[in-house]
């Protein structure tokens, strides 16, 4: 079928051809016939399609191998990017850490001190009024107090027998 075609084909160039050069000339028909290639040219024609391909293939070769080093250029670029992410991720957890570290030290460095004030002013209350008592509690006072104690009590016993009353020396020669 496709001779047919090329045979059409040429008949209508030529008939075109014929009619604008040479009118009256009608072209019947037209009939392309195979030709033969002699071995030489047919081997050597073979060979330079062989070379033509295999450069062909070289070259898609080329632009595969071209293709997989962009492709892992790409992925060692985005395992740096993730790793650059990943790195300071951690760097800012740790200074996370780091700052509520040094906030607890600040917590605890106040906590210390609020005591230590608190233990020294207990320790200097404490002074003070083991001071004042020293000089309050003088032997006058404590019989002042000893007496007003039992002036409230409301039970006194008399007698010779008083076995189980706690009662200080003097007031035993005040009674006798």
């Amino acid at each position: 079928m496709v001779p047919n075609i090329i045979d059409e084909k040429m008949k209508e160039a030529l008939q075109g051809d014929c009619t604008r050069s040479a009118p009256g000339i009608e072209i019947l028909s037209v009939r392309v016939k195979k030709s033969t290639i002699p071995e030489s040219i047919r081997r050597n024609y073979e060979q330079m399609e062989e070379k033509r391909t295999k450069v062909l293939v070289s070259i898609e070769r080329q632009k595969v191998a071209e293709k997989e080093a962009e492709t892992q250029k790409m992925a060692v670029s985005e395992a740096e990017k993730t790793a650059n992410v990943s790195k300071i991720l951690m760097e800012q957890k740790r200074m996370e850490k780091e700052s509520s570290r040094r906030q607890q030290e600040i917590e605890n460095q106040m906590y210390i001190a609020r005591q230590k004030s608190l233990g020294d002013s207990d320790f200097y209350r404490e002074m003070k009024e083991a001071e004042a008592n020293r000089l309050k509690l003088t032997p006058e006072f404590l019989e002042l107090k000893f007496n007003e104690a039992i002036a409230v009590n409301t039970k006194i016993f008399f007698g010779d027998k008083v076995p189980n009353m706690v009662v200080d020396h003097k007031m035993l020669e005040v009674f006798q």
